[in-house]
């Protein structure tokens, strides 16, 4: 059985952990969009993209066609597209592997992946399977625990669970912004995220500061 370094095993398991509870949230807001319990446990089984998933729901609570739920859940995943680019050189897969290995390409396998680069790379395809494979099973365990108990839960949102999910990147971040350019690049994003949120939809200034550090890039190049 392969080894790997118990902090890559610590930053895996917190982040899967801390993600995965978020699917209570989805399980609650996805009954109360009038999706049924079996409709709310398969999208989070087929679908697996969390900001898609609360996207597509949404819009159709909101009275939205289906149509504008698809293509709302389809432009927030592209950025899975982008993540499955850097990935594959790492991970190295072939056939099933492959197909596994895109379905838990998300935003946290990725950055925990990316997180481990410091420990080498089979830390990092460590980092990668723990954490996708760890929050596809506590999100679905707790989107079924949040379709069930929806009632009980009333409104998702005061329980707090937006907020784990920022926190859970901001610990995978923190260590890595070890240069006076770095934190730049990183203030600079968050400013223009925050600048942009009230002209854009939903997910999408996170993807649309990609645009900020890209610049930040070329001008480092």
């Amino acid at each position: 059985m392969a080894k790997f370094p118990r902090d890559t095993f610590r930053d895996s398991l917190s982040v899967s952990l801390t993600v995965g509870a978020y699917g209570v949230a989805f399980g609650a807001a996805s009954i109360a969009a009038h999706f049924s319990i079996l409709q709310t446990c398969l999208f989070s089984l087929l679908t697996f993209t969390g900001a898609s998933q609360f996207a597509a729901v949404g819009v159709v609570g909101a009275g939205g066609a289906a149509l504008s739920a698809i293509a709302a859940a389809t432009l927030l995943s592209t950025r899975n597209a982008l993540y499955g680019m850097q990935m594959s050189p790492l991970l190295k897969v072939r056939g099933l592997k492959k197909i596994a290995a895109a379905h838990v390409t998300i935003d946290e396998s990725t950055g925990v992946a990316l997180a481990q680069t410091p420990r080498g790379t089979d830390a990092m395809r460590t980092g990668f399977w723990l954490t996708g494979l760890g929050v596809f099973i506590f999100w679905n365990i707790f989107t079924l625990l949040g379709a069930l108990g929806a009632k009980a839960l009333g409104n998702p949102a005061s329980w707090g669970l937006d907020a784990a999910v920022p926190a859970a990147y901001l610990g995978l971040l923190w260590p890595r912004l070890q240069t006076n350019f770095l934190r730049v690049v990183a203030i600079a994003s968050m400013i223009f995220a925050l600048l942009v949120t009230p002209w854009l939809a939903a997910g999408m200034p996170i993807i649309m500061s990609v645009l900020v550090a890209t610049s930040f890039g070329w001008r480092e190049s």
